[in-house]
Formats: C-alpha cells, structure tokens, sequence
C-alpha cells in the first residue's frame, strides 16, 4: 500500500484526486497550505508527494526547497496553473520529479505517479561502473569506497547512466526519461545537471566515467588511457 501527501490548497481538487486515488488503493493524506505540507512531509513516511505550487503560507516552490534541504528525497509530481517552460524548469531544479499542468485528466495524473513510484522499485541491489558503486535500494553512492552525497534528481540520472554505460544517450532521452518534458533546445539544464553530476563522480578521480560525446549527448564508460 502507497502512502501519497497531498498538498493542494483546492479543496474541491483535492477531494478529486483524493478520493480518486484511494479508489486506486492508495492511502491519501491531504495538506492545504505550504506551511502544514512541509510538516506532513518532515515524517518521511510518503511514497510520493503531489505540490501545488499556488499555496497560501509557502509556495509550492518554498516546500519543495525545503523537503530537499531537509535531505527528504521522496518522489515530487508538482501541480500548477502556468505553463511557462521557465516555472517547470525552476521546479525541476529545485528537486522536482515531474511536473503536470492544470487543468488535467485524471488518468493522466495516475499514469505519471505509476512512473514514479516504478521508477523507485527495485530492479538490482547494486550496480557497478569501475569503482563506481550504486545501491538503488538505499540510494547510496560510492566511489573508490568514498559516499557521494547526491541530490534525488543527481540519483536519478547517475542510475540512468549506469543502466546504459557503454550507450550513448542524448538530451531529448534524458529529458523524456529523467525530467518527462519535451526537450527544449533553448534551455541548457541537462546540461548543468550533467556538469553537477559529473564534478561529484569524476571530479576528484583520474578515471573519467561521464563523456560527452560531441553533436550527440553523454555516454558513461571506463576512460581509455
């Protein structure tokens, strides 16, 4: 059974969704200001939290940055009215996990929490690149024995990467993948994720794991010396 926090200032959405989902079988409970949310949220007992970013108290993007400082990487899926291209990616830089716009089907919200929670489930304990070691259980990093402190959306695209080592993946895939937006060519944020990532695995090692692979995306292999 899935434990989701609903923080949504609507009531009459949040009746929807609530009592949509529990008819789905999960276990709902609600928050309508920013302030009671971040509360809820500090038990760490959710498998995902739905934001609305339109809350009185503390906006959605105020919550969301402090679950995240408060080392909570619970799966985010953040609602909102704007469809500017500039609020989703100040959202998923802030540690969102998806992002749907207002006014949406019901079906559509279950499907993106479906991927989410399936994205949290376990399918290998540990994964290894050289002396990169990943736990996708405990959502642990190491390398060279050495604990990488990572950001959930950090988690999210080194686990990418080391189910694909040796492929090359473009940023359209990665933004489908890891972001589920269209990618925008006029916007640099993968990149920037990817630079994130990288100063943290390869910076302080002579075996360079991430490549760009120029006019064509990133690849994570062993370096060739």
């Amino acid at each position: 059974m899935k434990n989701i926090l609903l923080i949504e200032d609507e009531k009459k959405v949040s009746k929807f969704i609530k009592q949509g989902l529990e008819e789905e079988g999960f276990i709902v409970e609600t928050a309508f200001n920013g302030e009671e949310g971040f509360l809820k949220s500090a038990d760490n007992k959710f498998s995902l939290i739905i934001l609305d970013v339109m809350l009185p108290k503390m906006d959605g993007f105020e919550v969301l940055e402090k679950i995240r400082a408060n080392k909570n990487h619970t799966p985010v899926l953040m609602l909102t009215a704007k469809d500017a291209l500039s609020d989703k990616v100040t959202g998923l830089n802030l540690g969102a996990d998806d992002y749907l716009t207002k006014p949406f089907a019901f079906e559509e919200l279950l499907a993106r929490i479906k991927s989410l929670l399936r994205r949290g489930e376990i399918k290998s304990t540990q994964m290894k690149v050289a002396d990169l070691e990943l736990d996708t259980v405990r959502h642990k990093a190491k390398r060279n024995g050495d604990e990488i402190e990572l950001t959930s959306r950090e988690y999210a695209l080194l686990e990418f990467f080391m189910r694909n080592k040796n492929q090359i993946v473009t940023r359209e895939t990665i933004s489908e993948k890891i972001w589920n937006i269209n990618f925008d060519t006029g916007t640099n944020v993968i990149d920037v994720y990817v630079n994130h990532l990288r100063q943290k695995i390869d910076g302080n090692y002579d075996k360079k794991l991430i490549h760009t692979v120029r006019g064509a995306g990133y690849v994570m292999k062993e370096d060739v010396v």
